[in-house]
């Protein structure tokens, strides 16, 4: 299957005009499409099915438990199915069955492990405060967000585990927004506290998968890692970020990546 990846495009603050990719099979969002919503509208009539998972800007100044029916309510009406621990199957023009499993995931902060929580938790409450979000009433805080990872992560191991085993497809695709790993840390800043803000601790997931979108940093990756007897799995980051900081250059939104 041959899928068009778009994601961090902040198209509240950003002049960017979305467009099907030539050959593409299928468009997937994975989030910081639109803080205001507005420009998921951008995508109705789209070719092609058009799957999302939310970025943690698509909840900017809103109550949780409101947003989420909110949200999905308006990606339906632009024709976008927006994923949240929730699995479906296309098939490609080939007849394979492609099985798609999608979460934010947000960030449980253990990206460098334990002894590190803390730490990056504190450094996470600016990123907080810029959101402004709550959840029943409170701020959608760090120890918010890392309850919302941990479920998160224990709905991607069941559907990665034996969810997968007992319905086998002929690919697996895992959409996030956050990052699965360190590997797809931002090269402008490397290995600090805040970069667990951006990157989980997935890699024992990723081998469990034959590809993984995400979005979230404001820069592009395509790595592989291995699977002893198998094909490698492939990560594939493809945001656009913020014309301002010079994060889109080498960004092509007609790219194809294929699984």
């Amino acid at each position: 299957m041959r899928l068009q990846l778009l994601s961090d495009l902040h198209l509240e603050t950003e002049a960017f005009d979305p467009e099907p990719a030539p050959g593409a099979e299928l468009l997937v969002l994975a989030g910081d499409i639109d803080a205001g919503w507005h420009g998921l509208a951008r995508f109705a009539g789209w070719p092609v099915p058009v799957l999302m998972v939310a970025g943690n800007h698509e909840f900017d100044g809103r109550e949780w438990t409101e947003a989420w029916p909110a949200l999905r309510e308006c990606a339906a009406a632009s024709g976008i199915r927006l994923l949240e621990r929730e699995t479906c199957r296309l098939r490609d023009d080939r007849g394979r069955s492609i099985r798609f499993v999608a979460t934010t995931r947000w960030s449980d902060f253990d990206l460098f492990g334990a002894a590190e929580r803390e730490r990056a938790m504190r450094a996470a409450g600016y990123f907080m405060r810029l959101m402004a979000a709550t959840r029943n009433g409170q701020p959608f805080d760090a120890l918010a967000v890392r309850d919302e990872s941990l479920a998160c992560r224990r709905w991607l191991e069941a559907a990665l585990g034996a969810d997968a085993q007992r319905e086998p497809a002929d690919a697996t695709v895992v959409l996030t927004h956050f990052a699965p790993s360190l590997r797809s840390a931002d090269p402008r800043y490397g290995r600090q506290a805040g970069t667990a803000s951006f990157c989980n601790a997935d890699d024992d997931l990723i081998t469990r998968a034959d590809l993984w979108l995400h979005g979230h940093l404001h820069c592009r990756h395509d790595y592989r890692v291995d699977r002893p007897g198998r094909l490698p799995a492939r990560v594939v980051c493809h945001a656009r970020g913020l014309v301002s900081k010079g994060e889109d250059e080498g960004f092509d939104p007609a790219r194809l990546i294929e699984v």
